[in-house]
């Protein structure tokens, strides 16, 4: 059911997805192709603030900051899985690969790279500032529209 609380922690989300995405390009290699990565962002962040935090909003401040760091996170993980999963496919196609559960199995691997080379204050910082803002606007749109 659409409310106004998950409209507002998806909008707030998909714009920290966005400022993230560009602070994120600089600690990739230089030549990196981004390709639709702000975008697949964008909407990651879009779907989790609507389906993870909309539904929680309502529930006090403590609970708000909660559910926007949880927010923020699963945004985070599926953001990781799915890019990783894409260069997967991409080292796949120039069959870098042994066989299929390899390269299933490197997915894993490089979301777990890509999250050590994103884990600087330059990203966490604003990623986590980001999360708690999004679940208290989120917690003030659910009181405000009921």
């Amino acid at each position: 059911m659409p409310t106004g609380a998950r409209l507002t922690a998806a909008f707030c989300l998909a714009l920290v997805a966005f400022i993230v995405s560009f602070l994120v390009m600089p600690q990739l290699p230089e030549g990196t192709d981004f390709g639709y990565f702000v975008h697949v962002n964008v909407a990651l962040g879009l779907l989790s603030g609507w389906i993870f935090m909309g539904k929680r909003a309502g529930r006090g401040l403590v609970p708000a900051i909660n559910n926007g760091l949880t927010g923020m996170a699963v945004m985070v993980l599926w953001a990781l899985l799915i890019q990783g999963a894409w260069e997967m496919f991409r080292l796949a196609m120039r069959h870098r690969y042994g066989g299929p559960f390899e390269a299933l199995s490197q997915i894993f691997v490089i979301a777990l790279d890509y999250f050590f080379v994103i884990a600087v204050p330059t990203v966490l910082v604003p990623l986590a500032v980001g999360g708690v803002l999004a679940g208290l606007a989120a917690e003030s749109a659910s009181r405000r529209w009921r």
